[in-house]
C-alpha cells in the first residue's frame, strides 16, 4: 500500500479556511441538496450553490440545454450549455445554505445571486448573508439583464457598470465576503477586476464559461442543440477553454492582486495546481463532475498531495502564484539561444507524424531512415517544437543545443 500522504492542501480565499482548494462551481450539480450532500460526503471541501433569483424573476429554462465538442474519438472536450439560471429561488436556497451548514460546518457553503435591478440584487445579498452563506459570488457573466447596457451584453463586460452593481451588493451584504464572477468574452479582464475591488468587491471568480456556437447538424442544417428548428450560442465549458482560463487568472492576479476563484476547464489535480501556481485560492469544478462524477476529488485530493510529497513541499500555500514571476511580455524572451528535438528511439512508435508535420507545418528539417526511424537536420531545424507538440508516443524532448 502506498504511505499516507502528508501534504497540507488547505487554503484561506477571503479570510476563510478550505481543507483543500477543490470546490463544486455553480451548476447543475449543486442544484440539488442531495447532490450537493453526496459531494460533501466524499470530499469536496464547499459548493457554489446553482445561481438564484428573486421569486419574481422570470425562469423559463428550455430542453435539450446541453450539447457537446469532441475531438476524434474522446468524448466531450468541452461542453456546450445554455441553461442560465436555477429554477430554485431565492426562499429554496435559504433553506438549503441554513440545512448544510448544520449538516456540514467544516464545508463552505457559497451562494451564487443574480439581480435584474439594484432592488433584487441587495434582496439576494441580505438574504444569503443572512442564512449563513459563507462567500456570496455574483453573476456578472451571463445575459442576466443588461443593467442599462445594450441588449444582450454581459453586465460583467463594461467595467462601469461592473463597478456600479458591485457596489450594491456591498452594500447589502454586510461583513460577508462577496466575489464577483467575471467572462472572459471581454478586450481587458484586469479592468474589470480592478473596477469591481474598487467598488469594494473581496474577490473575483476567474472565469465562466465562453460564448461558442457549439456546431451544425449537417444533415438538417440546424445549430447545435437543436430545439425544434432553431438554436443558439452555448456557454462552453470544460477542457477546451483551460487555456483561455489560465490568461484570465493570470492576468488578474498580475494587475489587480485580490483573491481569486478559478473557473474554466478544470479537470485533474494538474489543471487545479496550474491555476494555484497563478494565484488562485481555490478552484470551481463543473464540467469534469457531470463527466465523470462528484467521486473524482479523491484523484484530486491524492494526486496532489503525492505531487506536493514528491517536491518536498510541506503546504499547498507555498505555490501559490509561484508562476507568475516567470510571465514576461514578449519583447523580454530569451533570443538567441538554440534549441532541437532529441527523440527517444526505444519509445518511438514510428509513426511519422512527426515528419509530415515538419514538412507541411514548420521547416522540412525531419526525415525517416529506411526503418521509419526520425532523423533530424541540424541545419534546417529553427527548434520550434512543432514535433514534439504533435508526436503521440510524447518520445521527443526540446533541449538546448549544445555549442
Amino acid at each position: 500500500m502506498f504511505p499516507k500522504p502528508k501534504a497540507d492542501l488547505s487554503m484561506e480565499f477571503c479570510g476563510v479556511n478550505f481543507e483543500t482548494p477543490f470546490i463544486l462551481a455553480a451548476a447543475p450539480p449543486t442544484d440539488d441538496i442531495e447532490m450537493v450532500r453526496d459531494a460533501f460526503k466524499l470530499g469536496w471541501a464547499g459548493a457554489v450553490l446553482k445561481t438564484t433569483s428573486v421569486e419574481a424573476a422570470k425562469v423559463d429554462l428550455v430542453n435539450p440545454m446541453m450539447s457537446g465538442m469532441d475531438s476524434g474519438s474522446e468524448r466531450l472536450v468541452g461542453m456546450g450549455n445554455i441553461d442560465l439560471v436555477s429554477e430554485h429561488r431565492i426562499s429554496e436556497v435559504e433553506k438549503r445554505i441554513v440545512t448544510l451548514k448544520a449538516e456540514f460546518p467544516d464545508k463552505r457553503v457559497i451562494a451564487s445571486i443574480s439581480g435584474q435591478d439594484k432592488a433584487s440584487w441587495q434582496e439576494l445579498a441580505r438574504r444569503t448573508a443572512a442564512a449563513g452563506a459563507e462567500l456570496i459570488e455574483c453573476s456578472f457573466s451571463c445575459p442576466q439583464g443588461s443593467m442599462g447596457l445594450k441588449p444582450g451584453a454581459m453586465l460583467g463586460q463594461d467595467a462601469a457598470a461592473s463597478a456600479e452593481v458591485a457596489g450594491w451588493i456591498r452594500e447589502a451584504a454586510g461583513k460577508t465576503p462577496i466575489i464577483i464572477k467575471l467572462t472572459p468574452q471581454v478586450a481587458d479582464i484586469a479592468e474589470i477586476a480592478l473596477a469591481v475591488k474598487g467598488a469594494g468587491a473581496d474577490a473575483v471568480c476567474v472565469g465562466n464559461t465562453v460564448p461558442a456556437l457549439m456546431g451544425i447538424d449537417l444533415d438538417q442544417g440546424v445549430p447545435i442543440p437543436n430545439i425544434a428548428g432553431s438554436s443558439t450560442y452555448s456557454g462552453l465549458s470544460g477542457p477546451a477553454i483551460k487555456p483561455i482560463s489560465l490568461r484570465c487568472v493570470a492576468e488578474v492576479a498580475r494587475r489587480a492582486r485580490m483573491p481569486i476563484a478559478a473557473s474554466g476547464g478544470a479537470v485533474s489535480w494538474r489543471d487545479a495546481l496550474e491555476f494555484v501556481l497563478l494565484g488562485a485560492s481555490v478552484v470551481e469544478f463543473c464540467t469534469a463532475v457531470m463527466h465523470y462524477g462528484f467521486d473524482i476529488v479523491t484523484d484530486l485530493r491524492e494526486g496532489m498531495a503525492f505531487h506536493l510529497d514528491r517536491l518536498g513541499v510541506a503546504s499547498l500555500r507555498e505555490l501559490a502564484g509561484r508562476s507568475l514571476a516567470n510571465l514576461v511580455e514578449h519583447d523580454a524572451l530569451l533570443r538567441g539561444k538554440k534549441w532541437r528535438p532529441c527523440i527517444d528511439e526505444d519509445i518511438c512508435v514510428r509513426c511519422g507524424l512527426c515528419m509530415i508535420a515538419c514538412r507541411d507545418g514548420a521547416h522540412r528539417a525531419i526525415t525517416l531512415d529506411s526503418e521509419r526511424r526520425p532523423k533530424v537536420d541540424d541545419d534546417k531545424c529553427t527548434g520550434c517544437a512543432l514535433c514534439s507538440t504533435i508526436c503521440p508516443a510524447m518520445c521527443i524532448e526540446m533541449k538546448e543545443a549544445q555549442s
